[in-house]
């Protein structure tokens, strides 16, 4: 469990790392636009050839590393939502809400009418 927190905790700061290369490549051409969940596929070229790089040479890298960036973001989203379930299992979140609200799982707390 704590190696599990741990590792959110480092899968975040890499998730905050990498979003922010995505809004740096957001920045660096208009055409891409301020999505940060979207790739950018469907974004036109100057000229005739959208999929080659020889009309809008350093538009399509451009648009080719923030998709690469924005894959490896989901890959990490989808990681951690791995590990958010292990932590579930393992009864952390369960604990963790215990302690600040008790009166959230009502099965662990006794009714006031129930006969012994």
């Amino acid at each position: 469990m704590f190696f599990g927190i741990i590792g959110m905790l480092i899968l975040y700061v890499l998730l905050k790392y990498i979003l922010a290369w995505i809004r740096y490549f957001n920045s660096q051409d208009e055409r891409l636009g301020q999505s940060t969940w979207r790739w950018s596929y469907d974004y036109e070229v100057d000229g005739e050839r959208d999929i080659s790089d020889l009309d809008d040479k350093n538009f399509v890298r451009l648009r080719r590393k923030r998709n690469k960036i924005i894959t490896l973001m989901y890959s990490v989203v989808l990681i951690m939502f791995i590990l958010s379930m292990s932590l579930c299992s393992t009864g952390f979140f369960k604990k963790s809400l215990l302690l600040l609200c008790p009166g959230f799982f009502w099965s662990d707390i006794k009714q006031p009418y129930e006969r012994c």
